[in-house]
């Protein structure tokens, strides 16, 4: 929350990268660590933090809270999806949704998160909010990963035009002792267990002030029922949905049929192509069209080197030129997208010409020539 601000105390003490973005990069090598794939960030603010998550291939859903609509609301468009997205859809589901309203308040739309991250949040908690704290986040909520940062003030007497706390609207700042005491005895009445580190080296000679951002992992020791998720939980919503984007994924079967219809009719174009020179060169010769073959191997800088049996070679009747669809699925980006032969038929039916028997891609040589 402070990184505007962060900016103007650091003159004696520089940071490289600056500080905002170490705690970020905490938070993503994190993730990258244990693979969560839902991921709530509680007092998100301006909604970086989530905009960096939402590119780690292993998150699937990502949530935001904040107290302040109108912060959220000034940068979400930056989680929309881009048209790329949808020219080009990912293999994983995202799912990014932002909530109005308050930590120290239930709300069933939290639950079943992985990971769950609180970066320069608990230090602008009035009391009577920091009270309940524990008990939503790690009671309620109950993830697996708990990350929370909070400002070390025991680094402040390095940072000029620090009165008192860092920030106008922070509440408190804690020593190294205050919040591993607090951190320690949460994770003992929520049967968490809890490492500490931070972000924000101090100077040679200094290493006893700690990090300038101190951090606390917490880590759930035993899996939570289902049971005792359903006895807390609120039977009405109290967060207001203030934004949810649905990225394009190929787990989407108008998406998945878009991709293989767009790749089947690449791959067959290409083998065409091949298949035309071929015969151009070759002509009528009959010593020669006995060597005509349209080789795979040709295509191996598209899609890696395939072997060909006999009935998968294309060929050309008439005026027509045909594809065999096992050799379209032999191509590993088709085989890939569809799994099974079966589904290949299923996602083009109707879609792409086929042969009568349904078994080959079909070009009218004629019709391309006029295109021509």
């Amino acid at each position: 929350m402070d990184k505007n601000f962060q900016e103007e105390f650091t003159q004696i003490v520089k940071f490289e990268p600056p500080l905002y973005k170490q705690r970020y990069q905490f938070v993503k090598d994190l993730v990258e660590k244990y693979k969560p794939k839902k991921v709530a960030d509680l007092g998100c603010a301006d909604c970086s933090l989530l905009w960096m998550l939402k590119f780690c291939s292993c998150i699937e859903v990502l949530a935001g809270l904040d107290i302040c609509a109108n912060v959220m609301k000034e940068k979400m468009h930056t989680l929309s999806p881009l048209p790329v997205d949808y020219l080009q859809p990912s293999e994983r589901s995202l799912t990014v949704t932002l909530h109005h309203g308050s930590v120290a308040h239930k709300d069933p739309c939290m639950l079943g998160f992985d990971l769950v991250t609180c970066i320069e949040l608990i230090e602008h908690l009035e009391e009577s909010e920091l009270k309940k704290f524990p008990e939503v986040v790690f009671g309620f909520m109950a993830p697996s990963i708990v990350v929370i940062s909070t400002p070390n003030s025991e680094f402040n007497s390095l940072l000029p035009r620090v009165m008192l706390y860092r920030h106008p609207d922070h509440k408190f700042e804690w020593t190294q002792a205050q919040f591993q005491s607090w951190a320690l005895e949460t994770a003992r009445c929520y049967d968490y267990s809890v490492e500490f580190t931070g972000v924000g080296h101090p100077p040679t000679g200094m290493e006893k002030v700690g990090f300038c951002t101190q951090i606390g992992v917490f880590v759930r020791k035993y899996p939570q029922t289902g049971e005792s998720v359903q006895s807390e939980k609120p039977m009405e919503a109290v967060y207001k949905t203030v934004f949810k984007a649905v990225y394009p994924s190929l787990k989407d079967e108008k998406y998945l049929q878009n991709a293989v219809i767009n790749e089947v009719i690449f791959t067959a174009q290409i083998i065409k192509h091949r298949l035309m020179s071929k015969r151009e060169e070759y002509g009528d010769d009959p010593e020669k069209k006995s060597k005509f073959q349209p080789s795979m191997d040709s295509f191996s800088d598209y899609f890696g080197k395939l072997v060909v049996e006999k009935n998968m070679e294309p060929f050309v009747s008439g005026n027509e030129v045909h594809i065999p669809l096992t050799t379209i699925f032999s191509f590993p980006k088709v085989n890939r997208l569809c799994g099974t032969f079966e589904k290949l038929c299923k996602l083009i039916a109707g879609k792409v010409t086929l042969s009568s028997d349904g078994s080959a891609v079909m070009f009218n040589i004629e019709h391309d020539n006029e295109e021509n």
